[in-house]
Formats: structure tokens, sequence, C-alpha cells
């Protein structure tokens, strides 16, 4: 059961950007499975992809595609073509192949992507069987059928959409999202697919992506797994009235804000809808030497199944954290400048258990559906933050029944 608010908003257009599905019965036959994205020739894209060693085929495909300014991008969910060997690289290569075909276009301008169970062949007669029908289903406004043609174990779609002015002119982000499980991105089983209608070059256009990706889903965990299909795309169709976007220019620093807005919506939608989460927990980590620093210590707690389970038991078992922080790695850790809270109740001081505080004061922050984690490491003046849900039985049950 998704943690508070999740209704799915308002898409707003944008200008330049079509989007088809279809179901191929890739896994299931109630809701579609496959999305067609087509973007206005004038777009330019950028994108980020998982880190995970064993990436799947899809992803070494559109890594190179997108050095050829790719114009679609072609998602299904229900397999993820990973672990595929030599194989899975010709079905990635064909879905290019065959929605290239039905464009008129060439494969190169196709990038393709997969999230579903790993270490299955692509059933790629049925993918490219639903292709044309995909390609008939193509509108400007459809976002709401392809934030659900990409979800997997998620229990609601996810997305983001928002008109902003800048230089006087209107601009407009939309966004979908999707992934409950197998969530740690490290770039980035978690998809991300946000347009804008601004105009803007691939190289500043990746460097607005790298920069939102790294603070919004490289901040989010849910089990600590890395995904082999994780990515995050970015299109620029150009067809707003506002000039293209130069670096160093007020306009280019709203058009950043904006993006990683969109991109933390979205990745704290994915929080929201961990599997079988019951709780969104914000790890803050302050006065860090630095980043990295800050990021391993949330993480850490992030990761703690003790702590995690602790949340589920609404358990102010606030022991497991001060430990949690204490086996981060820090380098010549001062436990005696550490402080950590709840919310706004002081659990330790002085690297012990504040005078101030009561077991009645704890678990009533422990019952509430979000939760504040902060650590004060006093060590310097850098804050991170990581977002996290709790472990239920619900979490097991669903990945051990996953392949059923």
């Amino acid at each position: 059961m998704a943690v508070g608010n999740v209704r799915f908003p308002v898409m707003h257009v944008v200008s330049g950007i079509y989007l088809g599905t279809a179901n191929a019965g890739i896994k299931q036959t109630e809701r579609d499975d496959v999305l067609w994205v087509e973007m206005h020739e004038q777009s330019t894209c950028a994108a980020v992809f998982t880190q995970n060693a064993f990436c799947a085929a899809p992803v070494l495909v559109a890594r190179e595609h997108l050095q050829k300014n790719p114009k679609y991008l072609l998602i299904n969910s229900g397999n993820a073509n990973a672990g595929t060997g030599k194989q899975g690289m010709l079905d990635a290569v064909a879905s290019c192949d065959a929605l290239a075909k039905l464009a008129q276009n060439k494969s190169e301008q196709v990038l393709p992507f997969s999230t579903g169970v790993i270490g299955e062949r692509l059933p790629i007669d049925k993918l490219v069987a639903a292709l044309p029908k995909a390609q008939r289903n193509k509108k400007e406004d459809n976002w709401d059928n392809a934030a659900q043609a990409i979800m997997t174990t998620d229990t609601f779609a996810k997305g983001y959409s928002k008109k902003i002015e800048i230089d006087g002119h209107s601009v407009t982000i939309t966004g979908i999202s999707k992934g409950a499980g197998m969530i740690q991105p490290n770039m980035a089983t978690m998809l991300g697919f946000i347009a804008t209608d601004a105009a803007i070059s691939q190289e500043n256009l990746q460097q607005c992506l790298s920069v939102a990706v790294e603070q919004s889903f490289n901040r989010i965990t849910v089990d600590g797994d890395t995904s082999t299909n994780d990515a995050c795309v970015l299109m620029a169709s150009g067809q707003s009235e506002l000039p293209e976007l130069l670096p160093n220019t007020e306009a280019m620093k709203l058009f950043q804000q904006a993006i990683q807005e969109a991109s933390m919506c979205l990745a704290e939608a994915i929080i929201r809808d961990g599997e079988g989460a019951t709780k969104l927990i914000k790890i803050h980590v302050k006065e860090s030497l630095d980043s990295a620093e800050a990021v391993q210590v949330a993480k850490t707690i992030a990761h703690s199944p003790l702590v995690k389970t602790a949340f589920f038991a609404s358990d102010p078992n606030w022991g497991r954290i001060l430990a949690a922080v204490g086996r981060a790695g820090v380098d010549q850790l001062d436990v005696d400048k550490i402080a950590i809270y709840l919310d706004d109740v002081c659990i330790v001081e002085q690297g012990a258990r504040a005078p101030s505080y009561t077991e009645e004061a704890g678990q009533k922050v422990m019952d509430q559906e979000e939760i504040n984690v902060t650590v004060i490491l006093g060590r310097g003046d850098v804050s991170q933050q990581v977002l996290t849900c709790d472990f239920s039985y619900d979490y097991v049950r669903i990945n051990a029944e996953y392949r059923t």
C-alpha cells in the first residue's frame, strides 16, 4: 500500500512529444505494456544509465544510440532483457529495427528500455506485433496511459507536470517514473522519462540531467539493490517560444531548478510506492565534511534491515539508528559530537541518549506515516538527504512471489 498522497496529477501536454501505448501480452494482458515515444525533429535528448556491471541489453544499445541524436524511445514492461547474453543484444537491436521500419527512420534513432524479470528472453515477436497499434495511438496527451504502460510491481502510476515562466515565456515540464523494488539507483528496477518544450543543446541538457539525477534518483533507496536496467531520460522538444537555454544564465538556473524539482518529485513517488512500504522516511545528515560522507551515513541507516523493520513496527528502538551511524565507515568519527533526532525529538545528544528523551515522545513520532531522521555529525557544514521506506511482511511476500 502506497504511503501518503499518490494521486496522478493533471499532465500538461509537451508540444512535440508524442506517446503511444499497446498491450503485447509480455507478462500480463490487463493493461498496456509497450510505450512508443516520438520526439519532434528539433528535439535533443539526454540520458543516464545504471552502473550495474550486468547492465541489460537495452541499456547497452541505448548508450550507443544516445550519441546518434535519437528521436524515439521504445519501452516495454514485464521483461528486463537482462542476463540474456548475445541473444538479448540481438533482441534489443531487433526491437529498434522494428520501430525504425514503421517510423521510416534509422534504427540508431531509437533508444530501447525494458523492465521486469531478469534472465528470461524478451518475447520479441510479441513486442514487434504490438508496435503498429502503439504507433497508431500516438498523441501528445497520452501521459497517463504511458505511466501505466511502464509499471511492473508499482501500485500506482507516477507522474509530474508543471508550467513555469522563464524570461516571460511559458515552459512545460512533464514526466513519469516507475519503480517500487530493486531500488538504489546509482547512475540510476527504476525508469524515469521527463520531457520539456524548452530549446537546449544536447550537451547542456545532459549536464542538466546529470546534476538533477545526482540529487534526486541517486538519493533514494528501497532495498539497496541497484537494478540492471535503471535509466532516466530527459527530452527537450524545442517548441517553446523561449530562446535556447545557455549556460551561466539566469534562465538556465531557473530551468535547472525546475528539472531538479521534477526529478525529486518523481523519485519520492518511487519511495512512496516501495514494495510493501507503510512509511516514508527522510534521512537528513548535517554538518558533514563532504557530500560523499553525508550520503554514506544516510544510506547506511536507510539500508539497515534492523532500522527498517523497527520503523515498520513503529518501535522507537533508536539504538539501531545509533549503531548504523557508528558502522558507516566515517573516518575518525567523534561520537561525542553526534546528535540524532526523530522529527523534532532529540534521541541522541553528545553520543548518548538525550537527557530530555522519553519513550512516549519517540513513540509519537514512530506512529506517523512520514518520519524525518536527522543526524548531526559535528564535522563540517555539508548536508545531504536520502529517502527510504520501511520493510514490511509484504516486501518479502512480493519478492518471494515475483516470478509466480
